[in-house]
């Protein structure tokens, strides 16, 4: 009897180790109607405590170390209770990308789960190479610059190790495949014209077929979307400027000065006094401002004196300039460190002017809800 009250013990003591400690997935779907687009005249909206990847222009999805869940609509002042989540255990989210309304995560067992960004239900799962750990505090890593993960068009682009591979976003059957040379997948990015570039090569994203008479590299992109995608331009290993907004690459003499970009066929340099435009136009706007981006014909910038400021592509005129702080929280130095910049409003994570590469040490943030999210 006593050794049988022992087996009882600990079958049972196993099974709730299992419990507790085993995988385990916990889904929470919306049970609120789609948010509608939000339409609103310039200026901050809001601030929150995770980094914020704006989805479909209707809801906002943010990655934690074991959870991906979304709020929205996307001008909330604050974060609030989530529309959906999702969570696994004991894998952690390596990266989240989008495309359209599909929101698509990557763990670092390798798994990776698509969900419906209007319900947060599952829409397919796919295996892959296993991806880093969840860095940071704010998700904004995981969110605007996941490592290896890229989007191309209605294509998820995974990359680990000396292996790509290219999965539909719409039901995550596999595309292609293909052989990465060693060391470069953790420095890869996307152009707008359709090319996977990493370390001295170049794919094609609809392919995977080797991109011949490339420019030489390792290159350094500029003027890129989040996930390091959409990206408008590179300098190649020899500071090279070239557009990258065609299936081919052209070369542009402006863009050889370091700390110019690219974006919509601009090329756009910042000095201490103005920043310029040439290319599909040319123009010059006064003030001291680094280029956040360029969507739907506007070109956003964050000035010196921290405001956010939105321009005409085409000729350069000011639409709208505002402080980059909300109206109840102090005024105070901060530094832009990662950012999404939509055809309708920038999300950016502020960081303390003194922080340095690590997220965990003290102080590293610019107050307790660093990110901000502005109409632009």
């Amino acid at each position: 009897m006593r050794a049988l009250a022992a087996v009882v013990v600990l079958a049972t003591a196993a099974l709730i180790g299992w419990r507790v400690l085993g995988p385990a997935e916990v889904i929470e779907v919306a049970t609120e109607p789609y948010p509608v687009a939000v339409v609103r005249a310039p200026g901050v909206a809001g601030k929150t405590t995770q980094a914020p990847l704006i989805v479909d222009g209707r809801i906002r999805v943010y990655a934690g170390k074991r959870l991906v869940k979304a709020d929205g609509p996307v001008d909330f002042r604050t974060m609030h209770t989530p529309r959906w989540s999702f969570r696994r255990w004991p894998a952690q989210v390596s990266g989240v990308v989008a495309v359209g309304t599909t929101v698509v995560s990557r763990w670092t067992d390798g798994e990776l789960v698509a969900l419906d960004g209007r319900t947060g239900t599952v829409a397919w799962r796919a295996g892959g190479p296993a991806g880093p750990g969840f860095a940071g505090r704010t998700g904004a890593a995981a969110v605007w610059a996941p490592p290896g993960l890229h989007v191309a068009g209605t294509s998820v682009l995974v990359a680990a190790g000396q292996r790509l591979l290219a999965r539909s976003a719409a039901d995550g059957s596999l595309r292609w495949t293909a052989d990465l040379p060693p060391g470069c997948a953790d420095n890869s990015f996307v152009t707008a014209g359709g090319r996977f570039v990493c370390g001295t090569g170049a794919w094609d994203v609809l392919s995977g077929a080797v991109v011949r008479g490339w420019p030489s590299g390792p290159s350094t992109p500029v003027g890129c979307d989040v996930a390091r995608s959409a990206c408008g331009g590179l300098r190649d290993a020899s500071g090279q400027g070239w557009l990258t907004g065609d299936r081919r690459p052209h070369r542009a003499t402006a863009l050889d000065q370091p700390g110019t970009t690219a974006a919509g066929g601009l090329v756009l340099a910042t000095s201490g006094d103005a920043v310029t435009a040439s290319g599909a136009a040319s123009w010059s706007w006064p003030g001291n401002a680094q280029v956040l981006g360029v969507r739907a014909n506007k070109v956003v910038l964050l000035t010196a004196t921290l405001e956010l400021v939105t321009l005409d592509a085409q000729t350069g005129r000011q639409l709208a300039r505002f402080a980059a702080y909300t109206d109840n929280e102090r005024v105070e130095p901060w530094k832009p460190h990662l950012w999404q910049v939509t055809d309708a409003f920038v999300a950016l994570e502020r960081l303390r002017p003194g922080a340095g590469a690590d997220p965990d040490e003290h102080d590293h943030y610019y107050t307790i809800d660093p990110e901000i999210l502005a109409a632009i």
